[in-house]
Order: structure tokens, then C-alpha cells, then sequence
């Protein structure tokens, strides 16, 4: 069997409408040798059949427990014979050989590199996002007000590597390539982080231990987040919410509360004026808004972790 040089890893909930066109753009423009690892979360038996015929290559991963993307991650993380490991949800479409493109990076960039990226567009071609920059707590409290968008485009007034490589400060979890030594040495994602920031923390941590992380703006690929993130968004977003607040307070109980404090008053603001939008209109969209709110107002300050938050809120 040929060592792959590349482990694919793709976690999907049960969407095969989103996994079937990511598995065909996988195999149609990937260039280097790879194995490619699908987490197959909550799959009922009928698409977990039809996917493991229709797609033989691919190395199935069942994951049936209550399980959150860094977990689901690592389940086949653990497993990789890469040299490297190109993480990608399963929402996304590939059309050009960015596997091989971002090993070629991968190849020339200094050897303290870890992560280098591609260039994320939208359904519609627009940009979606170029690697990310730093993003300190305060940044995120200000976001939740919307008094603070983050740049989608970090290489704007940026001197390139070399091509239209650029260092950035975090990635998105995704589409990215990672050494799988440092992978394995940074300890895979942080499952404390159910719903995000895994992959800023990820990146995070990276740059601590003094790696670099890239992007190449020549390289793309389409993710459909927009589409795919909403329907169970009433347990996923306390599960965030609360994650993200783990992560900023780096631990201190009082920059817990410092940054909890504005991030609550802001949801619990949201939550008010959704419900007067479900009285006017009551309709199923509606009825989704108001309960992700009311359900981050009440999370913000327990002492549940982000696991625990899903699992609570979670009906399917």
C-alpha cells in the first residue's frame, strides 16, 4: 500500500447533500498521494450504505455519541499516515488541485511552518475569507454588538513570502494543511472547544510555540457555511458562545466575567427583539432565532462546559 503523503479528514453530519460533491471534487483535483478519512456523525444506516458504496476509497470513521467538531476531528486525526493533514468540512467544494498546491507551499515555506491555508469563497464566487488576524478578546465582545466585523481579507497592504504566500495569525477550521508532527505535538484540536474557537486556538497555540501559519491567495476553494450552519444553530451557538468565553478569559475567572458581562447584555438584547419578531411572525425561522437566543442568554454564565450546553439543548 503507498504511503499516502497526505491525510484528508472531513467530519459530516449526516449530509450526504453536502459530502457527496466534497468527496467528488476530493478525488477529481487532488494530485499528491492521500488517504482520505470521513467521520460519518450520526449517519442513519440507509446514508452510511449508500456513502461507503458510492465512495470505496474512502476510510469511514462511525461516530455515533454526542461528539463536537474537535472531537469528531481527532477521532481520525489519530489515524493519520500523512506527513501532513488537510482538514476540510464537508460543506466545501474543491475545484482545483489545492491539496497539491498548498503541500507545494508547504515544501518551500520556512521550515518553523505549520499551517498554510487556502483562499475561502462563497457559493457566488465572492470572497469569503483570506487568512484571518489577530483577534483579542475585545474584538469579540465589540463583534457581539456589532461594533466590529472582522477583515476577510488579511493580505490587504501585506508584502507576500514569495508568490502570494502571506503570513497570517489564524486559520478557520475549514480548509487547512498541517504538519502532522506538529499536529500531533500541539495535541490535535482542543476538544474543551465544542463549537469553536477550536481553530483559533489551534492557531493560537501554534504561533506560542513559535511556528508560522500562511495563506496562499492563489488557492481556493468554495465553502457554503451560510447555507449548512442554522439548523441546529439553538445548540450550537450557546456551545460556542460559551467556548469563545473560555478561550478569551485564558482562564481568570474575573476576565471571565469582565468579557461575559457585555457578551450577555448583547444576546439578551438580540433575544428581546427576536421575540417581538416571533409575535409579529410567527414563523419556524423565527421560532429558531429566538430560541439560539434565549438559549445563549441562559449559558453565558453557568458553569457547564460547551459539551454539556449542546447535549442540553441538542433535539435530533
Amino acid at each position: 500500500m503507498e504511503t499516502p503523503l497526505v491525510s484528508i479528514v472531513i467530519v459530516c453530519m449526516n449530509r450526504l447533500d453536502n459530502l457527496y460533491p466534497c468527496l467528488e471534487g476530493v478525488r477529481a483535483h487532488t494530485g499528491v498521494p492521500y488517504e482520505c478519512f470521513v467521520v460519518a456523525y450520526r449517519f442513519s444506516p440507509e446514508n452510511l450504505a449508500r456513502a461507503q458504496a458510492n465512495f470505496p476509497w474512502v476510510s469511514w470513521i462511525v461516530s455515533d455519541g454526542i461528539r463536537g467538531f474537535a472531537e469528531n476531528n481527532n477521532l481520525a486525526l489519530r489515524q493519520a499516515r500523512g506527513r501532513y493533514c488537510f482538514v476540510l468540512n464537508d460543506d466545501t467544494e474543491i475545484r482545483q488541485d489545492v491539496i497539491g498546491a498548498l503541500v507545494a507551499d508547504m515544501e518551500r515555506l520556512p521550515q518553523d511552518t505549520a499551517i498554510v491555508s487556502p483562499r475561502l469563497l462563497n457559493a457566488d464566487g465572492s470572497l469569503q475569507l483570506c487568512g484571518r488576524p489577530p483577534y483579542p478578546a475585545r474584538y469579540y465582545v465589540l463583534q457581539q454588538w456589532h461594533l466590529y466585523k472582522e477583515p476577510i481579507d488579511d493580505t490587504v497592504g501585506k508584502t507576500p513570502l514569495f508568490g502570494e504566500l502571506f503570513r497570517t495569525s489564524n486559520i478557520t477550521g475549514a480548509a487547512f494543511l498541517i504538519k502532522t508532527a506538529v499536529f500531533r505535538e500541539l495535541g490535535w484540536f482542543d476538544e474543551t472547544y465544542y463549537f469553536t474557537p477550536e481553530d483559533i486556538a489551534l492557531s493560537t497555540l501554534a504561533r506560542k510555540r513559535g511556528y508560522g501559519v500562511y495563506v496562499d491567495r492563489a488557492v481556493s476553494l468554495t465553502h457554503k457555511w451560510r447555507t449548512t450552519a442554522t439548523r441546529i444553530s439553538p445548540a450550537i451557538r450557546p456551545a460556542a458562545v460559551r467556548g469563545s468565553l473560555i478561550f478569551f478569559s485564558g482562564g481568570s475567572r474575573l476576565k471571565y466575567f469582565l468579557l461575559a458581562l457585555p457578551v450577555w447584555l448583547a444576546e439578551s438584547a438580540k433575544r428581546a427583539k427576536a421575540a417581538c419578531r416571533l409575535r409579529r411572525d410567527p414563523s419556524e425561522a423565527n421560532r429558531i432565532a429566538w430560541e439560539t437566543f434565549r438559549n445563549i442568554s441562559r449559558s453565558i454564565f453557568t458553569r457547564q462546559s460547551p459539551k454539556q450546553l449542546f447535549m442540553k439543548y441538542f433535539h435530533g
